[in-house]
């Protein structure tokens, strides 16, 4: 085998070394300006925009589709706009209630609530599989079981049967699905 058939592009690969330095310098620089909420997935559109930036991160450095520049503007543009959603989400409570899902209440003092699972699509198998992740021995020990406004599942238990659950963590927990 020929070894051009390995060296055949060349300055491709000077291109994609350089254009991974620059946007990773650049996604440095862009989260010590907006900060690591940037890449949190506390709610659906934080999970949203980080994946997009994983996307353009990786379709950026491998390939030229888009382009580098093309790459490093977008990023700049999904960080602003996460930036400017948190704001408004932080400033206005309709804005957030617009923006958001709220969590919902699929399981509750050990007795699942079958209307809340059917309407958010949670199959009895992840439930279970959930249950079991959190060790969860006896249906008795749950206190809650949360589908969380990133798709994540919380599964709150415990062996002690006199402790209850906080109001304040459950405040903003939907009971019932509308």
């Amino acid at each position: 085998m020929d070894s051009s058939y390995f060296f055949r592009n060349d300055d491709l690969i000077l291109e994609s070394v350089l254009g991974t330095v620059l946007i990773f310098i650049l996604i440095v620089i862009l989260t010590r300006i907006f900060g690591l909420k940037s890449f949190s997935k506390m709610t659906g559109f934080d999970f949203v925009i980080t994946v997009a930036i994983g996307s353009i991160l990786g379709m950026s450095i491998n390939s030229s589709k888009p382009s580098i520049l093309l790459g490093a503007v977008i990023l700049i543009a999904l960080f602003s706009l996460n930036y400017l959603v948190t704001l408004l989400r932080f400033k206005s409570e309709k804005a957030e209630d617009l923006i958001d899902n709220d969590p919902l209440l699929l399981m509750e003092n050990g007795e699942v609530i079958w209307d809340n699972m059917k309407a958010s699509k949670v199959t009895e198998a992840e439930l279970q599989s959930k249950l079991r992740e959190a060790n969860v021995i006896r249906l008795s020990e749950v206190k809650a079981v949360i589908l969380e406004t990133t798709g994540e599942i919380s599964v709150m238990h415990t062996t002690d049967e006199t402790l209850q659950l906080e109001d304040y963590i459950m405040g903003d927990v939907k009971r019932k699905h509308a």
